[in-house]
């Protein structure tokens, strides 16, 4: 291999240019076959990039240098070589030359774009196609970069010529080169697009910054761009059309978009971000409503042919996505989107398009508000089919949430036209859009393969539910505003109206509660939810209302199918396949049916309801046999007394049957105590109703409308497959639902509506030193972090505080814990030139990170005082030997030796790997106990003033005794709820998160205040005593965690809490019971026998206080040193201490985030 390499290097030395590209080319081949060719780099560098060589050779040499890692030297003699070819005659070399500049580090191109600028103007003049080409495809690149945007902020000059360069670039998509004009369309429409989808902090770069003169800068230019694309739209069409057919597709976007911000009118809003004077004054004149509409159509017209003729399914795609984009301008037609949707389905089932399906679905389920009323009800059903074939979960999810959203819509639509007294259009209603054939065998079947059929039902009845809160508000004009319109005028009259599509969907979705899904339960759960809340709404209870009652007629009918499907459920019964779910239906159907309405004359038939539900309620109650993964015999039984209990009071024939039913549980071996004790107490209520039948109050036992079997309520964890699965079905149409429905405004139209916001710009973080205080140079940095793409970028700031100037300094950043370069290379190396003596320069590195683990930068200041002297020796024989002549002119001035400087290390807090995670306390206590890695440390800290005046003073807000807790608010941790135990100073708080990579972690943090003694009651206590548990996902977290638990509470508390050792605190815990004891003895052995004078009041005092203390103290002690008593015997089950405080804390916690919720509610109201 080093002989390879040896060749490889001679040949480059060579003056022949064929011997110098063919050895590029072998070493190119290397460097595919994963050899470190750096060896080879460096002679390239020298030989063909710093000297004069062809353009092949150079083009090859520049793929070379991008293959590879350079140092700082290399750079700088790259950088001179770029500088020197872009003087060349061969425009060929210069294009090669620019060619390279995207790959040139960040911190390196300002200052080559400075120094070049008028060489880099020039190539936009040149005669050859090939350099013009070069320039606007590179340039494209560059200048929608981040770190471009940076340099212009703090450079105006910079900002006045990229500017003017995007400009040349706008006027190259007229050129009367195909290649240029194609790649000028590219860049602009990357501009755009960049604009248009990234998140407006940070776009391209590797540099991470946050602030609003980026968004202005950008803006600027997309402003400028738009205005030449709208003024020229003609001229770009008739070019667009004579480029290639296979280059036409880089010409629709920027169109499109330009024309579309015009039409909507969000180009105003583009104008004020960019606060530019010029734009104000400026505002476009021919932007009126009936011009920018003959715009639309314009670019409309010149699009849809592609659609038809085209042979390309890419092209067809294009633009067909593009004319649904300008389809919901205001004034749009349908015909425009209904092209466009019909052309992107014929991809469907073109063979080389396979692998698009997604997208496709995506485009046509997202565009389908813009369709007219029957055409979207005769595409529903090849949809449905579309969407069962989609492989990708979160697309099937989101197709489905437009599908079932948009069903919704067409009924809600179709019957108000109807009641406005337009003609009915058939098949509108959701039992006709669900009529599918395979739908309906899927709905009917009870076993099924597929988890369609779930995701459907499921995804409907959570639609309904969506349905029935407030729309959203519309600020502006968007894709929403159809659907919601179409929705607010579904809905527009009564509150109730959703009811009605809800009350088809509880029709269609009947057949659900026969199914046997291996265990789970969501998709049942989610339509029984529902058809509690329309039986609560419509009151079931008390049978069909009259007309001479107030009732209307569709309330009537409604109410009429309503009873009707009860009847059908009852009969079904029998069906059910699993017990688990014939004992939430039994309890969904015995508490909203109407027991007055039965026939007395059918009370002996086996068909009536009451006798149909008593046998049911046997059956249940004497199933020992099923399985647990269909049967949960615990909550079953508990369910059906309730529904024995609720039924028996409402009706005196229920009563008696159920008594019986009772009676006969409660001597069967198969019930246990606790079954028993219940039984006796339901048959005690019920003959206590059935002989005071008169004193009945009405609103005892009312329906309320709740259904209390969807896991969130329960405590008990099933630690099952299927709970899982159900748990992860639930997620996937949560967020699908809300990404629809309730969508967040992402960053672009947040500064469109509300301006500039401050919570949008993150105030830099405060910067940490890393020399000390005699070293000759000055370095502090500070880190930004971001979350979506796992990078931490450095900035540093670096001051010379000698007398003497720095000709050259060299920061080294080496790395480590989890911490990677982008470029793969094991340290970074910036070379900052010319510092003056008290003159701050910055630079910055950023690193990704792997995985959640404790990471560091170490930096090192290497400065050459001698920087710039000649060398001391020069050898007498260089003359004769012409190799050393050779590397003697290769040489540069020799740079001295170095003095070295370490600095400190930059430690990543552990908590910047966090996010925070938004989750209610009850789901919290419910994943809590299910995480399997658990970490637990002490802190102390000590605060001002007493914990009880500060718990009893200040019931909420911040309380002096949690002061030592303050900068918790700033780390990434979402606060679930906290509680104040205010009778001695102590408090819960629960904190949740999850690392970038995904991981769960919580945090619970429980304090009590340290009573100080030989003072009054509860004053003077300043030491609050934390104990900080934390639970994960990942065993790895709290081990990376638990390695150094004083420095986690440090990331936590910026210093604040002090770690104290679990041996101290059972130490200090054991020595305070010593004390209390011993003084308890003392003051018993002092009290006298037999007397029985009062004792003095000062000792009374301290016994009182010495018995809480010990009581305290012995608590503590239970905790920490586990001693457990033995407690008498019971019927439910044994709680160890810890337990019974744990779970009395999260009751006081719940009820306390309750009590918020409704004082909440009463402020807004």
């Amino acid at each position: 291999m080093d002989i390879l390499f040896a060749q490889i290097q001679a040949d480059l030395r060579s003056n022949d240019a064929l011997r110098q590209s063919s050895a590029l080319l072998q070493a190119l081949q290397q460097s595919a076959a994963g050899r470190d060719i750096s060896v080879i780099a460096k002679s390239a560098v020298e030989e063909i990039v710093a000297s004069p060589a062809s353009a092949v050779s150079k083009k090859l040499a520049f793929d070379l240098i991008r293959s590879t890692r350079l140092t700082a030297d290399l750079w700088e003699i790259v950088c001179t070589g770029i500088r020197d070819d872009l003087n060349f005659p061969d425009p060929d070399v210069t294009a090669a030359a620019i060619s390279i500049l995207s790959a040139i580090p960040s911190y390196r191109l300002g200052k080559l774009i400075n120094d070049c600028n008028k060489e880099i103007s020039a190539c936009f003049d040149s005669v050859s196609d090939n350099l013009r080409f070069s320039i606007t495809e590179t340039l494209g690149c560059i200048l929608a970069r981040d770190d471009l945007v940076t340099l212009c902020e703090n450079n105006i000059n910079l900002l006045d010529r990229v500017s003017n360069w995007w400009n040349r670039i706008a006027q190259n998509m007229l050129d009367k080169s195909d290649s240029v004009s194609k790649v000028a369309f590219e860049s602009v429409g990357k501009l755009f697009q960049e604009f248009e989808t990234k998140r407006m902090s940070r776009l391209a770069g590797d540099k991470l910054v946050d602030t609003e003169n980026s968004v202005a800068i950008r803006s600027n230019w997309i402003s400028s761009m738009v205005d030449f694309v709208w003024k020229k739209r003609n001229a770009l069409m008739s070019r667009a059309l004579i480029l290639p057919v296979e280059s036409f597709r880089a010409t629709i976007f920027p169109l499109v978009y330009a024309v579309k911000a015009v039409a909507s009118g969000s180009i105003e809003a583009i104008k004020k971000l960019s606060r530019s004077s010029k734009n104000r004054n400026n505002t476009t004149p021919d932007s009126g409503n009936a011009e920018s509409f003959v715009g639309v159509s314009d670019v409309v017209s010149h699009l849809a042919p592609f659609l038809v003729s085209s042979l390309d399914p890419a092209l067809i795609f294009e633009v067909g996505i593009n004319m649904l984009y300008l389809a919901d301008v205001s004034g749009g037609k349908p015909e425009w989107a209904s092209g466009s949707i019909i052309a992107i389905l014929t991809l469907w089932d073109r063979q080389e398009y396979s692998s698009a399906r997604e997208s496709i679905v995506r485009a046509v389920v997202t565009n389908l508000h813009l369709l007219d009323l029957s055409m979207q009800v005769s595409l529903f059903k090849k949809l449905l089919h579309m969407v069962r074939n989609l492989r990708a979960e979160s697309d099937r999810m989101h197709a489905l949430a437009c599908i079932c959203r948009t069903a919704l819509c067409v009924d809600l639509f179709a019957k108000e036209s109807v009641r406005r007294g337009q003609k009915p259009v058939a098949a509108t209603d959701i039992a006709s859009l669900f009529e599918d054939a395979r739908i309906k065998d899927d709905l009917n079947s009870v076993t099924s393969k597929s988890l369609f059929r779930e995701e459907l039902v499921a995804m409907l009845v959570e639609s309904c539910f969506q349905l029935s809160l407030p729309l959203p508000e519309q600020k502006n004009s968007g894709m929403e505003s159809r659907v919601i319109g179409a929705l607010a005028y579904g809905t527009g009259y009564g509150a109730l109206n959703w009811t009605e599509p809800a009350l088809e969907v509880v029709e269609v979705c009947r057949p659900c509660v026969k199914w046997d899904c291996d265990g789970r339960t969501y998709a049942i759960d989610c339509y029984l939810k529902l058809l509690v809340r329309l039986c609560h709404i419509y009151d079931t209870r008390g049978g069909v209302k009259r007309v001479k009652d107030g009732a209307s007629q569709d309330q009537i009918l409604n109410e009429t199918r309503l009873q009707n499907l009860q009847r059908e459920l009852v009969r079904g019964l029998q069906e059910v396949s699993t017990p688990r779910i014939t004992a939430r239906l039994l309890w969904a159907i015995s508490e909203h049916i109407d027991l007055e309405g039965l026939d007395p004359l059918l009370a002996d038939d086996p068909e009536d309801q009451l006798n149909i539900i008593v046998s049911n309620i046997h059956k249940v109650l004497f199933n020992i046999d099923s399985s647990a993964s269909t049967t949960n015999r615990l909550q079953d039984v508990q369910a059906v007394l309730l529904c024995a209990q609720r039924l028996g009071s409402r009706n005196a024939r229920a009563g008696q049957l159920l008594s019986k039913e009772l009676e006969e549980f409660r001597s069967n071996p198969s019930a246990d105590s606790v079954n028993k004790h219940q039984c006796r107490i339901i048959l005690q209520r019920i003959k206590y109703v059935s002989s005071h039948s008169d004193d009945k109050w009405a609103g005892v036992s009312e329906t309320r409308g709740d259904y209390p079997f969807s896991h969130h309520k329960l405590t008990v964890q099933f630690y099952d497959t299927s709970a899982a699965q159900d748990r992860k079905l639930e997620g996937l149409i949560h967020k699908a639902i809300l990404e629809l429905w309730r969508p967040d405004p992402n960053e672009l139209t947040l500064l469109l509506t509300k301006g500039i916001d401050p919570s949008l710009i993150k105030v830099p973080p405060s910067a940490f030193t890393l020399t000390g205080s005699s070293d000759p140079c000055y370095v502090e940095g500070y880190h930004l972090a971001d979350p979506n793409d796992g990078r931490v970028t450095l900035h540093l700031k670096v001051l010379n505080l000698t007398e003497i100037e720095l000709n050259r300094v060299d920061i080294r950043v080496g790395l480590s814990g989890g911490l990677y370069f982008m470029d793969g290379s094991p340290q970074a190396v910036r070379q900052l030139r010319d510092l003056n003596s008290q003159e701050p320069v910055l630079c910055s590195v950023t690193v990704g990170v792997s995985h959640f683990e404790r990471c560091a930068l170490w930096v090192q200041v290497l400065y050459y005082p001698f920087h710039g002297t000649p060398a001391d020796y020069e050898g007498d024989y260089s003359e004769e030997d012409p190799q050393v002549m050779r590397q003697k002119k290769s040489l540069r001035p020799e740079i001295g030796e170095p003095v070295i400087l370490r600095c400190q290390p930059y430690k990543i807090p552990l908590t910047e790997l966090l996010m925070p995670h938004k989750i209610s306390p009850v789901e919290y206590f419910r994943l809590w106990p299910s995480l399997p890695a658990i970490v637990e440390s002490t802190g102390t800290y000590t605060y001002e003033g007493s914990g009880f005046k500060a718990t009893a003073a200040q019931q909420y807000g911040e309380s002096p005794f949690l002061s030592g807790l303050k900068s918790l608010s700033s780390k990434p941790f979402h606060k679930v709820c906290s509680h104040i135990i205010r009778t001695v100073a102590g408090f819960q708080l629960c904190y949740a998160a999850k690392t970038w990579y995904g991981g769960f972690v919580g945090m619970m943090i429980f304090g009590a205040s340290e009573v100080s003694r030989n003072v009054d009651l509860g004053d003077e206590t300043t030491t609050m005593i934390c104990k900080f548990v934390v639970r994960a996902s990942d065993a790895s977290i709290t081990k990376e965690i638990g390695s150094d638990l004083q420095g986690w509470m440090d990331d936590l508390t910026d210093g604040s809490v002090h770690y104290m050792p679990e041996d101290e605190v059972k130490e200090a815990a054991a020595e305070r019971l010593r004390i209390s004891m011993e003084r308890i003895a003392l003051l018993k052995a002092a009290q006298p026998r037999n007397t029985k004078s009062p004792k003095p009041d000062v000792d009374e005092d301290e016994e009182e206080e010495e018995e809480k203390e010990e009581d305290e103290e012995g608590k503590e002690i239970e905790g920490k040193v586990k001693e457990k008593k033995i407690k008498g015997p019971s019927t439910l089950f044994k709680l160890t201490a810890e337990e019974v405080e744990s779970r009395a804390l999260q009751a006081a916690v719940l009820q306390e985030w309750h009590e918020l919720c409704k004082d909440r509610k009463t402020k807004v109201n």
